[in-house]
C-alpha cells in the first residue's frame, strides 16, 4: 500500500513546483491608477499580478502616500505609470519602498504616455495663481478608449522587456482586447453620434478627451479653477451660462461635491451626472470597457 502511495506523493510534490503559471512565476506589476492596472491585465493575461496603488473613486491627482503603497512597491517587478504628472505623487512611495526595478530610469518604470496626442498643453507659463493646471497637458487620456491601442503597446514592451519569451503572447492578448475595443467603439459612436456638438459644464476640468473622441465640448467648470472651489459669483456665472445656452448636463467625478452639482443642475435646469474617473469609480463600472460603457450611457440617458 505505501509503495503505491509513495509514487502519487512524489508527483504532487513536482506538480506544485512546475505549475504553469504558479504565483511565483507572474510579473508583479503595480499601477498608479486603476485604468493602468485594468489595461496591464487585458495584456499579461495569466502572466501577471497586477495591483493598483488608487483607488476608482480617490481624486488621482491627490494620493496619501502610505507605508502600504511601498511594500506594494518593494515587491514590484514593474511599475506603470499615468505620466504627465497626474501621478507624480508616486515617485515620493518608490523612494520609500527602496526598489531598484522600478526606480526613474530603470526597465521596470513606464510611462504609458509616450506616444500620447496630449490635450490642453498650457501656452504659457503655468503659476500656482492658475490652480491645479498640468504644465504638461491634461493627463486624464485613459478616459478616451482611442488612446488605448498605444498605451496597450506601451504596455506589450514593458512587459516584453522583463519576459521576452512570453511578447507573442502580450500582444495576441493586446489585439483580442483591441478587438473587443474596436466592437464597444463602434456602439459607443452610434450612441454618441445624435449628442455631436452638445455643451456641457464639467466639475473638474478631466473630461477633455471623452468629450473630443465623441464630439462633445467643454463649456464651463464648477470649479473657479482647476483644484479651486468656485466662488458663489463663479456659480452665478455658470448658471447664467447654463441658461442661456441651455445646457443640460453637469458631469460629476466620484470623489466631487455632487450636493453642490445638483443644487447648480437644479438652478440651471440640468442634470448633474456622476462618470467614471477611473475604472471602479462607480458600481459597474469594474474593468475598462465597462467604465466606458458606464460614461456613454450615463451621458446618453441625462441628454435625452
Amino acid at each position: 500500500m505505501l509503495s503505491a502511495i509513495r509514487p502519487l506523493l512524489a508527483l504532487a510534490v513536482i506538480a506544485l513546483f512546475v505549475s504553469p503559471v504558479g504565483a511565483a512565476d507572474k510579473i508583479r506589476v503595480v499601477a498608479t491608477i486603476p485604468d493602468l492596472k485594468a489595461l496591464t491585465e487585458e495584456v499579461g493575461g495569466k502572466l501577471v499580478d497586477v495591483e493598483t496603488l488608487a483607488r476608482g473613486t480617490q481624486n488621482a491627482h491627490e494620493l496619501e502616500i502610505r507605508p502600504s503603497l511601498m511594500v506594494k512597491l518593494r515587491r514590484a517587478d514593474i511599475l506603470v505609470e499615468n505620466g504627465l504628472e497626474l501621478d507624480s505623487w508616486a515617485e515620493v512611495a518608490v523612494q520609500g519602498a527602496n526598489n531598484p526595478n522600478i526606480v526613474r530610469g530603470a526597465p521596470g518604470r513606464v510611462d504609458v504616455s509616450r506616444g500620447i496626442q496630449v490635450l490642453e498643453v498650457p501656452s504659457t507659463r503655468v503659476d500656482r495663481s492658475m490652480g491645479d493646471v498640468h504644465p504638461l497637458g491634461n493627463p486624464h487620456y485613459s478616459l478616451d478608449p482611442g488612446m488605448a491601442p498605444v498605451i496597450t503597446q506601451n504596455i506589450v514592451d514593458a512587459l516584453g522587456r522583463f519576459a521576452p519569451d512570453h511578447r507573442v503572447e502580450f500582444e495576441k492578448n493586446r489585439q483580442a482586447f483591441l478587438a473587443r475595443l474596436d466592437e464597444a467603439m463602434a456602439r459607443w459612436t452610434r450612441a454618441m453620434e445624435p449628442l455631436k456638438g452638445a455643451r456641457v459644464v464639467v466639475y473638474h476640468p478631466q473630461w477633455i478627451y471623452l468629450l473630443s473622441r465623441f464630439g462633445l465640448s467643454q463649456a464651463a467648470t464648477l470649479e473657479d479653477r482647476p483644484g479651486i472651489p468656485a466662488s458663489p459669483a463663479h456659480l452665478t456665472r455658470v448658471i447664467r451660462q447654463m441658461k442661456e445656452e441651455r445646457i443640460k448636463v453637469i458631469i460629476v467625478e466620484p470623489w466631487n461635491d455632487l450636493k453642490l452639482a445638483n443644487r447648480i443642475a437644479d438652478e440651471a435646469g440640468a442634470k448633474a451626472v456622476v462618470l467614471a474617473s477611473m475604472v471602479g469609480g462607480v458600481k459597474g463600472a469594474d474593468s475598462y470597457i465597462g467604465a466606458i460603457d458606464h460614461n456613454v450611457n450615463a451621458l446618453v440617458t441625462a441628454m435625452k
